[in-house]
């Protein structure tokens, strides 16, 4: 069984001679459009074109064309040393050796082919040909057989490693069912996934996985969302809640009514994004990239040079032995180790993130994040749960505190700020007979609108100096959040809210804290209360009654002084700070599709705790490609070098290339095994 490699229509190979091709084949996109490719370097798809993990028989069978090879290696070799036999001399020898060799060489000899047809002549393939069938010219038969043969042994382990990292992508995302049941004239009905419109109600078995979005009709049901949040724990729904394709049902039947086309789910998005990450390279990569175009070349014109140069100095010049010293040049100068197990490196954090609930936009953040300094944090929905609750509302006598919340409550179901939610529990439903006009959002401050031709304002105490409202409150004095209300130009009095601190955020600040980085709060709250809870979890920095442009502002002065910043929040409202951030970070990417527009990377569950995570994923990512690099580099080069001065042999140069290259690739698939 030959190692087939895909090509394009120019005939350019999409695997393993650029690293970016390598990391698209191990991407996800085939899981996003089904293809089938046959392919020793991609998974087995049933006639569903569903992608599977390579079974053990398949994984034997790859394996069968070494095997066989190493068997006439060793036969030849023990004849040639240990039980020499008559027959086994001259062409019946030579024959040997070339079976042995064609098993395993015929691949890699096509490819060279290819790729000088497809203009990519100095590959991997061409410095394999040239050494092995080099080595047989010169009389070494099972050098060149050894050379081609631990290549092969390298291109099954490469394909393993490059299978687990698409099964581990595709067992993370791929979660949405081909078909669901639909309720059809009171029947259930099974029908394709993607041939479902938005209003028709699914019915979802225990255990079953949810298709689309939608919005749950039965009075309650529990679902496993562990694959879009990367949390174990069940999560119960109440009717009316939104749920997600890729949920799965726990306990009973339930019913859900799509609200979102198939192509436009959440997961959809998610999937996408993933795609997308594999084209956003690091800058390690795409140094790699360019060195490898131009390192190639150059050893091989070194390789010629090692070979001619001599004749013209040495007066005991043996062609042979300067070849066989060129030939070695060229097995040791393969770049597999780096084109193959970097970009690996780099799809392996991603794996490990979005395992973990995390989604990078791109290794390159994988990259910045593991040089952050500074993590600056919005306060609600981020270090808080966003879950307000009103505690008291200190009206002025002269007004009604039932009619004037009537009219806040109306004025605020226009937004969707967690504060308008808090009101609207206090207040009830919204009186439909009030007849709210020209309602405005002031950024940073509130809103205004008119009823019955008089304005009513609502927000914080700078929307009342905007608009010359005196008041006889001090805002200072308020430790909670606070909704002053203003109507027919009198201050009517305020509304206090308070938020609860979530349960992992201390947690965050200590880690952040132990890997030395500085955390900031900005928020548009009120001072107090940005103070208050800054005190409480150990903030190193917190600033309050910020606008959207005072936010950015403090950003600019941090960036100012050659600080890495991560900005995390809504990634809507901040979105000019997530905008000028090195990395912004969005809290609750299941909740917003503008959120997963705007932000580099996506926390799914809304844990602060995943912001370490995240951070320390990316510097093991990192560690493992720079550690792949010195191990290439410092190997490659003390070979290299004992090769050109005829002290290393062929067996040293396979070590160099493909030895090097397997531990390589071993060392970067052990993140997807790691534990944050």
């Amino acid at each position: 069984m030959e190692h087939q490699h895909i090509y394009d229509k120019e005939g350019h190979r999409l695997c393993c001679t650029e690293e970016e091709k390598v990391y698209k084949d191990a991407g996800a996109e085939e899981l996003l459009d089904g293809s089938k490719k046959n392919n020793a370097h991609e998974h087995a798809h049933d006639e569903d074109g569903h992608n599977h993990d390579i079974p053990d028989h398949s994984v034997f069978q790859m394996f069968i064309p070494s095997g066989v090879s190493l068997l006439l290696l060793l036969i030849a070799i023990g004849l040639d040393y240990w039980i020499p036999q008559q027959w086994f001399t001259g062409s019946a020898r030579f024959m040997w050796y070339v079976i042995a060799f064609i098993i395993v060489g015929y691949p890699v000899l096509k490819d060279a082919v290819k790729s000088i047809i497809a203009g990519e002549v100095f590959s991997e393939f061409l410095l394999m040909s040239i050494a092995t069938i080099g080595a047989f010219a010169i009389g070494e038969y099972p050098e060149g057989v050894a050379v081609m043969l631990f290549y092969s042994v390298g291109e099954v382990f490469q394909t393993m490693a490059i299978s687990r990292a698409k099964s581990n992508i595709k067992t993370l995302l791929d979660q949405r069912p081909d078909e669901v049941t639909i309720i059809d004239n009171q029947q259930p009905k099974i029908i394709k996934a993607e041939n479902v419109e938005v209003g028709q109600i699914i019915q979802l078995k225990p255990g079953e996985k949810l298709g689309l979005d939608g919005e749950l009709l039965s009075a309650q049901a529990t679902f496993n969302t562990a694959a879009l949040t990367g949390e174990s724990k069940p999560d119960t729904k109440n009717k009316g809640e939104t749920v997600l394709a890729g949920m799965i049902n726990l306990n009973k039947v339930a019913q859900i009514k799509v609200t979102t086309a198939y192509t436009d789910s959440k997961l959809s998005k998610i999937l996408q994004l993933v795609q997308d990450a594999t084209s956003q390279k690091a800058p390690t990569e795409l140094f790699i990239r360019k060195f490898a175009k131009i390192y190639t070349p150059i050893v091989v014109f070194l390789a010629i040079g090692i070979c001619l140069i001599p004749y013209f100095f040495l007066a005991n010049y043996i062609f042979t032995d300067w070849l066989y010293r060129a030939l070695i040049f060229l097995v040791i100068s393969c770049p597999c180790a780096l084109v193959i197990s970097i970009p690996l490196g780099y799809f392996g954090g991603i794996s490990a993130a979005s395992r973990n609930g995390i989604l990078f936009k791109g290794s390159n953040f994988l990259d910045l994040m593991a040089s952050i300094q500074n993590v600056v944090m919005d306060k609600t929905g981020t270090m808080t749960e966003g879950v307000f609750k009103v505690q008291d509302v200190n009206f002025n006598a002269e007004f009604d505190k039932k009619e004037i919340l009537k009219l806040v409550n109306a004025v605020e179901s226009l937004s969707t700020h967690p504060v308008a939610t808090a009101i609207h529990e206090y207040v009830g439903e919204v009186d439909s007979t009030l007849k709210i006009e020209n309602t405005e959002e002031i950024p940073g401050l509130g809103l205004k609108a008119t009823v019955d031709g008089k304005e009513i304002l609502v927000g914080n105490f700078k929307l009342m100096d905007q608009f010359n409202i005196n008041y006889d409150t001090d805002p200072v004095s308020i430790i909670y959040t606070t909704i002053a209300v203003a109507f027919d130009e009198k201050f009517v009095g305020y509304i206090t809210i308070a938020d609860r601190i979530k349960e992992d955020s201390q947690q965050t600040i200590n880690l952040l804290h132990k890997l030395n980085i500085k955390v900031t709060m900005l928020s548009g709250d009120k001072s107090t209360v940005v103070k208050y809870v800054a005190d409480q979890l150990g903030i190193d920095h917190a600033f309050g009654d910020l606008l959207p442009e005072d936010k950015v502002n403090k950003v600019k002065e941090m960036k100012a002084t050659s600080q890495t910043v991560a900005f995390v929040g809504d990634g809507v409202n901040d979105a000019p700070v997530v905008a000028l951030s090195d990395v912004g970070i969005a809290m609750g990417g299941l909740g917003s599709d503008a959120t997963i527009e705007t932000a580099d990377i996506i926390i799914q569950d809304d844990k602060p705790s995943k912001i370490p995570m995240a951070i320390n994923i990316g510097k093991q990512t990192k560690k493992i490609v720079w550690q792949n690099i010195t191990l290439a580099f410092v190997v490659k080069g003390v070979v290299l070098i004992l090769g050109a001065g005829g002290l290393a042999t062929m067996w040293e140069a396979v070590f160099a290339d493909v030895g090097v290259a397997l531990l390589a690739i071993l060392n970067a698939v052990r993140i997807q095994k790691m534990k944050f």
